[in-house]
């Protein structure tokens, strides 16, 4: 199964993939190394603790990984003035006129904080395939959202 993926996440994953392999595992062996250290390793805590987290380090590294082979990258989108995987989209919410700016992005990439939308996310489905002027609605929690595509970029 693979995972659509922007090439700046395909490089954001392998960055991070590389720093944990390196400086992550670095720094928890000289975690595990000061524990060890402390005394016996039955009763030793801080050793547990640091055993732990790097059992922790090693599936994050493995889910990475898994991530990382099973990523299709997706670099611009087929029309220009349709929305799609890619596209900067600017929406206004007809109920409460406020207007966001989404990137539809892959869902390990999502960050709604930083306008990066899950091209998953229901919001997402609605939105594509609409081009600018149109209004599309979203069945949410809190009942159905209309939002109007301002511009498609």
């Amino acid at each position: 199964m693979s995972e659509q993926i922007t090439p700046d996440g395909l490089t954001a994953l392998r960055a991070e993939i590389e720093q944990l392999e390196t400086a992550g595992r670095a720094a928890m062996a000289v975690r595990i190394k000061a524990a060890r250290e402390l005394g016996d390793l039955k009763e030793n805590a801080e050793y547990h603790i640091a055993k732990e987290d790097q059992a922790h380090l090693e599936t994050k590294i493995l889910r990475l990984t898994q991530r990382l082979r099973a990523a299709r990258v997706v670099d611009g989108v087929e029309d220009p003035d349709v929305v799609g995987f890619g596209s900067t989209v600017a929406v206004v919410d007809e109920e409460s006129g406020k207007c966001n700016e989404f990137t539809l992005v892959g869902a390990t990439e999502a960050d709604l904080k930083s306008g990066r939308l899950s091209a998953e996310s229901p919001v997402a489905q609605a939105l594509i395939g609409a081009r600018a002027g149109e209004v599309v609605k979203v069945q949410t929690p809190r009942g159905d959202r209309r939002y109007r595509v301002e511009r498609v970029g």
